[in-house]
């Protein structure tokens, strides 16, 4: 039988050609899997990247909503400014109660929301009243909205709206001590809604009637509030309350402030022409205070504080009255004193 012929290295050949097929397929299958890779990984990014924005665009909204919101609910304050019967004062931005012929005047620049102006109240309601009572005091009641600012919400603004309508019904000095009485602790927008302003009113007699609630549901004096409160932010308070004996800061001096009894005997000097003052209806802006701006909770308006000057709320007592003040005046966001000033009763929001 004759030699068959056979092609030398024919077996390698394929041998080492599926071997290249092979390594060939691992490659490309490698290349496609880092291929893989790098669309996964910008994938991650993108969606990482995505949330961030997501999250920078909510808080940008949400700072939106608290500078709004921080600027006393404004749009609530839009309208012409109608002032409440009987409003006195330059621009008539102030609510007087007392008689008017009264030698000494107190102002006083209050927030129906601010703890501070409810320690303040508290402490000298009586003493207030019954100067007034004896034709001796006349107060100058000035409405605010800076913890609305500081807080977000619109309870000082519905609630000075509120205290300008009981002014229109011959009510605001009982209605003002109600609100004082009966305020939510300063984190609770409580008084942002009318139905808790007019369940308040219940407690005055008299008061609640139609043409009350509407004034009350309408805002009819919204814009004359936020009126008020840019005079507040002009003159250049350092925090509520301020509160001025004729024209002068009762707690500038933070060692001797003024406190219950020493207004008495202010006034009853004042009213026998042996001291006090002179009675001035106008209000006087500390001079060496000034407007400092904040982010959180908005405190675009809220002005600054230092422990060396005058002080925007006082205590009737070393004792009681000025840890009353520290206590109410430990939480809030407005603008504060020190508390070395607070412990001497005089603290402000």
């Amino acid at each position: 039988m004759p030699p068959r012929f056979v092609w030398p290295n024919v077996s390698e050949k394929n041998d080492g050609a599926n071997r290249d097929a092979k390594r060939s397929a691992r490659e490309r299958l490698q290349v496609e899997r880092e291929r893989e890779k790098k669309r996964e990984k910008r994938r991650r990014t993108i969606v990482v990247a995505s949330a961030v924005v997501g999250v920078l665009g909510l808080a940008a909204v949400v700072g939106l909503i608290a500078a709004n919101t921080g600027k006393g609910d404004k749009s609530a304050a839009a309208g012409p400014v109608t002032a409440p019967s009987g409003a006195t004062g330059k621009d008539a931005l102030a609510i007087q109660a007392g008689k008017p012929e009264a030698k000494s005047t107190l102002t006083v620049w209050e927030d129906f929301r601010c703890p501070a102006c409810k320690s303040f109240e508290t402490n000298y309601r009586d003493t207030i009243h019954e100067l007034e009572a004896k034709g001796l005091l006349k107060v100058d009641y000035h409405l605010v909205t800076l913890i609305d600012g500081n807080m977000g919400g619109s309870g000082s603004l519905k609630g000075a709206n509120a205290a300008a309508c009981a002014q229109d019904a011959g009510k605001f000095p009982a209605y003002h001590d109600v609100l004082f009485e009966n305020q939510p602790a300063e984190t609770d927008d409580a008084y942002g809604n009318n139905a808790k302003l007019l369940e308040l009113a219940g407690k005055v007699d008299g008061l609640v009637t139609p043409e009350f609630r509407k004034c009350v549901e309408d805002g009819t004096h919204n814009s004359w509030v936020n009126k008020s409160y840019e005079a507040f932010r002009a003159g250049k308070f350092r925090g509520t309350p301020s509160v001025l004996l004729n024209g002068k800061d009762i707690f500038a001096d933070q060692a001797n402030p003024v406190t219950p009894q020493k207004l008495k005997e202010q006034v009853e000097a004042a009213a026998k022409g042996t001291g006090g003052g002179n009675a001035s209806s106008s209000p006087s802006p500390s001079p060496s205070a000034s407007p400092s701006s904040s982010s959180s909770s908005s405190r675009s308006a809220s002005p600054g504080a230092s422990a060396k000057g005058a002080k925007t709320a006082g205590s009737g007592s070393p004792s009681a009255s000025s840890s009353a003040v520290a206590k109410s005046s430990s939480t809030g966001t407005g603008s504060r004193a020190g508390s070395a000033g607070v412990a001497k009763g005089a603290g402000e929001d």
